[in-house]
């Protein structure tokens, strides 16, 4: 799918779903990665004139060009909330998702917010902020199923769609072992059956999932059941904002105008923004 049709099936889910995702901010789940009980004093930020932030430019709703070529996301728009709040200039330049990681290391940028997760591999390049999002998994079903909260005991002998040799399969066979599993070769194989009634109930990737439901493509057929499912062992420990090791203080200032975005409601107004059907 290109970048251009990508982009507006993004803007036009968006538009659709606006009078929905107000509707929805009272009770939808904002994810929260900081411990409330963790006081983080206010960095010295007197030296830092500017931070150059890189991100990607194809990867919709997190990062693209609008209509008018300005930079635009949820990506974006959370490093221009940071630098807002710690009162820093800062540049956010596109680059090509597999060079960015190189840039930040030769210290062609001092941050990417880029949605790089914290992997092993990824570590032993750069260092991380705290997350600033997670990939759950996430239980989708037909709408006219009647099944509140998927457990072991209401799965078992039930049909459940899965995409083949996935963490999410592995996970299923060691906690909900008495499903009756049906492996799909991909994600797209895997919602194309679950629309077409081929299983009631689907296992996957939250993000995925929740971007589906929003556009047109799901046309109401299904919606989230349970969940979020979160351990690391399967689903990884996140998404967070990429450093050079040697930054630490960079590092202390951005985890604190995270966690000080996240308590004063601004990380919950971009969440809503971009996922009114939200991946939590």
């Amino acid at each position: 799918m290109t970048r251009a049709k990508n982009l507006l099936l993004f803007l036009a889910a968006s538009l659709a779903l606006c009078a929905a995702s107000l509707a929805m901010a009272e009770g939808a789940r904002i994810p929260n990665f900081h411990d409330p009980q963790r006081r983080l004093d206010r960095p010295d930020v007197s030296a830092l004139r500017v931070i150059r932030f890189l991100t990607e430019d194809d990867y919709p709703p997190f990062g693209f060009l609008m209509p008018d070529g300005v930079l635009g996301g949820f990506n974006v728009d959370l490093a221009r909330a940071l630098c807002e709040e710690l009162h820093v200039q800062c540049t956010i330049q596109p680059r090509r998702w597999d060079t960015i990681l190189d840039a930040v290391e030769q210290g062609r940028a001092d941050a990417a917010v880029a949605s790089i997760a914290m992997t092993k591999a990824n570590r032993a390049r750069v260092d991380f902020t705290a997350p600033y999002y997670k990939t759950p998994a996430r239980f989708v079903a037909r709408a006219s199923l009647a099944l509140a909260e998927p457990d072991p005991q209401s799965l078992a002998g039930r049909t459940v769609g899965v995409v083949a040799r996935s963490a999410h399969e592995a996970y299923l066979r060691a906690f909900f072992a008495k499903a009756a599993l049906r492996p799909y070769d991909n994600a797209l194989a895997l919602r194309s059956a679950l629309k077409r009634n081929e299983v009631e109930i689907a296992f996957g990737d939250g993000v995925s999932f929740a971007l589906w439901l929003n556009g047109a493509d799901a046309g109401g057929c299904c919606a989230f059941r349970g969940g979020p499912y979160t351990e690391s062992r399967y689903f990884g420990e996140g998404v967070g904002i990429a450093l050079r090791k040697d930054d630490g203080g960079l590092k202390r200032a951005l985890d604190y105008a995270l966690k000080r975005i996240t308590e004063r409601g601004v990380y919950a107004d971009l969440y809503l923004k971009y996922f009114p059907i939200g991946f939590y």
